[in-house]
């Protein structure tokens, strides 16, 4: 969710609670002022009857008390001096409705008796005079929640515009190319400071990018020539016929942990050019006819290992991604599930629309499957793995949005790619 769109979420929750509970607090306001003038009213009329029965000791329906809203009837036994305010519903023989009356309950001696009196005003007037000021009200609160929620958003919209900009150039900007990152001021000092920040960001990524890419790039050449030197200088060694067997031994030893040297260098560079993002050239493949042709490549050792290859090819799995680092995923992959497999065993290379999978037959794992991507773990099995092969395919999924994971079913041992959130 957009922070804008968050924004105005909250904006309208709170300002719809806020308007309820204004309204319910101003219905009750307005009937609570309008009871007690009401309350008032009958509280007058009240002394005014109480004046009239002092001065004459005795009641009878006088025309200074209109509508008929006073009720006297006796009261037989001990009585309260109570005062007391109640609704009561009266039935309107004319409308043929029960209309709703406000009620002054009192006891007073009239004539030497005492008497209990009602005294009774109309609500109607004062109901319909609460529905028009709750109506206009109700309108007034819901144009004025309109009007400031579209204010608010379009605001907010114009406010955040700089940070919003911002944004879209960082995603668009590429640190492995010599561009500088551009941002454009504000007036806002906030997203000044956040601009001067991200140039500052961008400029040490370059810095360090360039830096670190210069420094692969050298060490590549510095280490990889006196490598090729010392097996170049062993392979004369080994063919020399002036060696016992006992030189010839160390020097093999000396071949063979040089090579190993040299391939370990080549790996580690490998995956520091992987993590630093040096592969830029980028377009759509079909893994799954990558992963067929690269069995192919490994058809002599295939043969020479009786080893047989099954492809299921059950749709085309695509991906935008540098062709050369797809082409080292498949081959580590295959040359993986070729050296770890048994004579005369089998590898099944699955492919559809979301997912590949390559799988062999073999002994079972020694290594924690939840650490079989790790660098330098292994099959101590296997003395020429180098224990690169699988991070470097861990390395490349990661940095194009794949998922990959391990699964063993009885000697079956399975690697699967799938797009991530598959």
């Amino acid at each position: 969710m957009k922070l804008l769109e968050k924004t105005s979420r909250i904006y309208l929750i709170v300002s719809l609670i806020t308007y309820l509970a204004a309204g319910f607090a101003f219905y009750w306001l307005i009937k609570y002022m309008i009871y007690d003038e009401v309350e008032s009213r009958l509280m007058v009329e009240k002394r005014d009857f109480e004046t009239y029965v002092r001065s004459h000791d005795t009641w009878s329906n006088n025309s200074y008390f209109v509508e008929n809203k006073i009720e006297v009837v006796p009261v037989y036994g001990t009585y309260s001096k109570q005062v007391t305010f109640t609704d009561t519903l009266i039935y309107d023989r004319y409308q043929e409705d029960m209309d709703p009356f406000r009620q002054l309950t009192f006891n007073t001696i009239i004539g030497g008796a005492p008497f209990k009196v009602e005294i009774r005003k109309s609500m109607i007037e004062t109901y319909k005079l609460i529905e028009a000021i709750s109506a206009v009200m109700v309108t007034f609160l819901a144009l004025l929640m309109i009007i400031m929620f579209f204010f608010q958003r379009s605001l907010s919209g114009k406010l955040w515009r700089p940070f919003y900009d911002a944004l879209s150039r960082i995603k668009d900007f590429d640190w492995t190319k010599d561009k500088k990152l551009e941002l454009a001021p504000s007036e806002i000092t906030e997203f000044n400071e956040l601009r001067d920040v991200m140039v500052k960001m961008a400029f040490k990524m370059q810095h360090d990018y360039k830096s670190l890419r210069e420094f692969t790039e050298n060490a590549s050449h510095e280490i990889q020539t006196p490598l090729a030197l010392i097996n170049a200088r062993v392979e004369q060694f080994i063919q020399a016929k002036n060696l016992d067997q006992e030189h010839t031994y160390w020097i093999e030893e000396i071949y063979h942990a040089a090579r190993r040297m040299s391939r370990l260098h080549q790996g580690l560079l490998l995956l520091a050019k992987i993590e630093n993002q040096q592969f830029t050239a980028q377009e759509e493949l079909n893994l799954s006819e990558l992963a067929r042709s690269k069995a192919g490549d490994f058809e002599d050792i295939l043969s020479h290992k009786q080893i047989r290859v099954e492809f299921r090819h059950k749709g085309d799995f695509l991906k935008t991604m540098s062709p050369a680092l797809a082409d080292i995923l498949l081959t580590n992959l295959i040359s993986n599930a070729i050296r770890h497999n048994r004579p005369e065993g089998r590898i099944e290379i699955t492919a559809d629309a979301e997912s590949l999978q390559i799988s062999n037959t073999g002994a079972p794992l020694k290594v924690d499957p939840e650490r079989l991507f790790e660098r330098f773990k292994k099959d101590s099995a296997v003395a020429e793995s180098l224990g690169l092969g699988l991070a470097i395919v861990k390395q490349i999924c990661d940095n194009y949005g794949l998922q990959i994971r391990y699964e063993n079913a009885g000697s079956l041992h399975s690697i699967h790619i799938t797009l991530r959130g598959s």
